[in-house]
């Protein structure tokens, strides 16, 4: 059965509590990299990983020059863009692709599946995803006054609403789909093309891109 709610305002996400640092004009590799770990780190997920106190780890795009370097330090973890020393490990991924692992890892393999392991967290429930969603991108200029996001699985659709007013966007598809849009963890033109659904204007499209773009890359 469809269910309808409005949501509350729901608290912009708090960031991780282990510091993450990363250069001021970083790249968005370097951002997703950093924001994806920082999810790791809230949720509990691979904590062995995380709070190790060295190590190098270069994390290299399949289909683009894009790399960034991972480094452990005692007291916190440096993300910086490209690859400028000889990294303990690197790994292969997909950046569209929630950074599946595309080779063998080379150097330490160990560490390399481990950073493999924190790159990947679990994602979080689509209803989550949605209030977080709302809550750090509904001061966007021209952001739609209502987001409707429709769930649907095999036993029906469920429906949440978020915002009060008369503009409206839709976004509508598989939980697991909605859920790694909403997140920031799929790129949502990857997401339209594997089958997302919306419904709005193309001005709203843009600034619902640039919404993605804030989730996904924290900026």
């Amino acid at each position: 059965m469809a269910e309808s709610m409005t949501l509350p305002e729901a608290p912009a996400r708090e960031g991780s509590a282990f510091p993450i640092t990363i250069e001021d004009d970083a790249s968005p590799v370097v951002r997703l990299i950093s924001r994806t770990l920082g999810d790791s780190w809230r949720i509990g997920h691979a904590h062995d990983v995380l709070g190790r106190s060295a190590g190098t780890v270069a994390v290299r795009s399949h289909d683009t020059p894009q790399a960034a370097t991972i480094s452990f330090g005692a007291r916190t973890i440096t993300v910086t863009s490209g690859v400028v020393i000889e990294p303990d490990a690197t790994v292969v991924v997909d950046l569209k692709a929630r950074f599946v692992s595309v080779r063998e890892p080379a150097g330490d393999v160990v560490l390399a599946a481990g950073i493999l392991r924190a790159l990947t967290p679990p994602l979080p429930h689509w209803r989550d995803a949605a209030r977080h969603f709302w809550a750090v991108t509904r001061e966007i200029p021209g952001i739609p006054e209502v987001l409707i996001v429709d769930a649907e699985g095999p036993g029906g659709s469920e429906r949440l609403r978020s915002g009060d007013g008369a503009t409206e966007y839709l976004m509508a598809g598989p939980p697991d789909l909605l859920a790694g849009v909403l997140s920031g963890a799929d790129d949502l033109a990857a997401a339209l093309a594997a089958g997302l659904r919306v419904k709005g204007t193309l001005s709203q499209l843009s600034v619902m891109t640039a919404a993605s773009w804030r989730v996904r890359f924290d900026v």
